[in-house]
Formats: C-alpha cells, sequence, structure tokens
C-alpha cells in the first residue's frame, strides 16, 4: 500500500512543478553488465565448502546483483515483493549477475529507479501497477486466543553502517533492509532490526525447518507466512497473508515447516526441485484443511487463518525479453 501512495506522492510533486521547467535526466547506471548464471559452477563452488554471493550489494558507487531472477529484480526495482507480480511463469527461472556502477552524487535511494530503466533497456521490460481484489488468507486469533509470549524490550535498530563480518550479508527486501549471519552451528539468524530477528535451522533427522522469532510483528508474520506459502508463481496468483489478528505488540514465536513442503511450494514456482511432487503437494494454501504443516504451526500459536477477500496491489508484467540485450 505504501509504495501506491509513494508513487501517487510524486505523481503529484510533478503534476504541480512550474510549466517549462526542465524535466531532470532519467537515472541511470553509468554502465552495467548483464550475465546469465552458469548453475554447474554454482553446484561446484558450494560442493568445495564456497557460498556463492546471493542478492544485492552495494559499495561506494557500485551495486552488485547476485544470483537473482528476474522476479526477484523486478520486485528491487519496483519495490514490491515476489508475491504481488504477475506475469509469465518463466521469471523466477533463470538467474543472472548484474554489475554495474552509479553516477557521482548518486545514492542507494536512486538504485530502484536505475535498475528499472537497466531492465527496460536489457529485457524489455514493461510493467504496470494496480490494485485488484484477490481471495486472501487472513491470519486471526483463534477463539481460544493467542498463544504467543510478548518480546521483551524494543528490538535493536540496524545499524548498516558497521562493517560486515566474513559470515554476514546486507540483503534488501520489500519491507527494508535485512542482515544475514551464517551460524557456526549451521543454522541463519535474519536481523531485520526493529521488525525483529529469526533464526532458521535446517533439522534433516526430522526433516523440517524449525524458525524461531523475536520480536516479530504480526504484519512480520503475516509476510513470513506469505513467503511460506506461496504455491502459484508469477501468473498463477498465489495467496497472500494479510494479518487481521487486531494485535498490536511484538512477539516470541516458534514454527517448524516441513521440508516437503517448502520444496513443493518452490517447484511450483517454476524452480527445479528434484524430489517435490509436480502439483504442488502439501502445503496447498487455498487449502487450510490441507495437512500443510504451516497452517499447523499457527494453530499451535492461538492463530488460524480463514479464506477471504482483500485489494492487494500487484505489479503486472505486460512484457519482458528471457534474454538481455548485449552488455
Amino acid at each position: 500500500m505504501r509504495n501506491r501512495w509513494g508513487l501517487a506522492f510524486i505523481l503529484l510533486l510533478v503534476a504541480g512543478a512550474a510549466i517549462g521547467q526542465t524535466a531532470p535526466a532519467p537515472l541511470a547506471f553509468d554502465v552495467a553488465s548483464v550475465h546469465a548464471m552458469d548453475m554447474s559452477q554454482i553446484q561446484d563452488a558450494m560442493r568445495s565448502g564456497k557460498m556463492p554471493k546471493y542478492g544485492l550489494e552495494i559499495d561506494g558507487l557500485r551495486a552488485e546483483y547476485n544470483m537473482m531472477s528476474l522476479q526477484d529484480l523486478i520486485a528491487i526495482a519496483y519495490k514490491v515483493k515476489t508475491y504481488q507480480i504477475s506475469g509469465p511463469d518463466w521469471l523466477p527461472q533463470q538467474r543472472f549477475n548484474i554489475a554495474a556502477r552509479m553516477p557521482e552524487g548518486a545514492s542507494t535511494d536512486d538504485t530502484p529507479a536505475m535498475l528499472q530503466a537497466l531492465l527496460k533497456e536489457r529485457f524489455k521490460l514493461g510493467a504496470h501497477l494496480t490494485t485488484q481484489e484477490h481471495p486472501v488468507l487472513a491470519l486471526v486469533v483463534s477463539k481460544g486466543g493467542q498463544k504467543m509470549k510478548d518480546a521483551s524490550g524494543p528490538a535493536e535498530p540496524l545499524d548498516l553502517s558497521a562493517p560486515l563480518k566474513p559470515n554476514q550479508m546486507k540483503m534488501d527486501t520489500g519491507d527494508g533492509p535485512m542482515i544475514m549471519t551464517r551460524n557456526t552451528d549451521g543454522s541463519s539468524t535474519m536481523n531485520m532490526g526493529e521488525r525483529g530477528t529469526f533464526v532458521q535451522r535446517m533439522d534433516m533427522q526430522a526433516k523440517v525447518i524449525r524458525i524461531d522469532a523475536d520480536h516479530l510483528t504480526m504484519d512480520g508474520f503475516a509476510d513470513l507466512l506469505t513467503r511460506l506459502l506461496q504455491v502459484g508463481g508469477p501468473g498463477r496468483q498465489g495467496q497472500q497473508v494479510v494479518n487481521m489478528t487486531g494485535l498490536k505488540g511484538s512477539y516470541l514465536v516458534s514454527m517448524e515447516v516441513s521440508i516437503a513442503d517448502l520444496m513443493a511450494n518452490a517447484r511450483a514456482q517454476g524452480m527445479n526441485m528434484p524430489g517435490a511432487p509436480p502439483d504442488g503437494g502439501v502445503g496447498e494454501a487455498s487449502d487450510p484443511s490441507g495437512g500443510s504443516t504451516v497452517f499447523a504451526s499457527v494453530q499451535k500459536l492461538g492463530l488460524k487463518l480463514e479464506p477471504s477477500k482483500a485489494k492487494v496491489d500487484q505489479l503486472i508484467v505486460d512484457h519482458a525479453e528471457k534474454t538481455p540485450t548485449e552488455n
């Protein structure tokens, strides 16, 4: 919603500008290279114990988008979440590395507009924002009341000026920056600053992923659940989880999700996930009684997911080329 109002505010400013005023030049990278990724090289690196770069990294005037699909890039460029994007089924499949240099005087805040210009130039991207009514899943409190513990004290804000450690990575999401830390025990800590922190660890013996969150707001929890439950990739609209709990605090949240659920969801979005049922299998978001471990975990917290309808901001991809033009 804030993306729509932000766009409207900018349009008002433009409309109120003095007649005859020279329009500023569109923001663009000085130079940029776009390369499709060779997945075999990534697999070889991981077998040798090297973790490939992922996500957006900005160092001075240099911006890198590593191991990202066109769907990921569009989400960053238009400041939306991937599940808000409707378009061709192939958008999340091929991944790219982009290395770009910003012009002198540019800031990090300018990079989304620059990335938009780059996607329009190299991928011939055409897209428009709209608001449509869609089926959603309402996150509500169960009749017996919520069973989560209140978080104590405020969450620490992110210190984005602090240098990253070798085991850390900064990621930009639709809700703001996040720092991921790879822990020595194999778990990962996602620090979202004032939005909370959560640790995810994989238990291969139980075949589940355990998520333990601190200072998690219900809006943040709804977003986390949406990401877990997305079963309809671009062009096959998945359902968004909307916070309708009325709970204003932040909480301690623990849950377990079947790895089979996540693999099935990823495959349904067009990713090559061997062993997952081709139809998405368990975890079907449109069926709260379908046996998904996500729904079961939510119920243990004194919450539940109910089918509903709501107006949802959408970015419609009208056109995009699979292969970018040459550098």
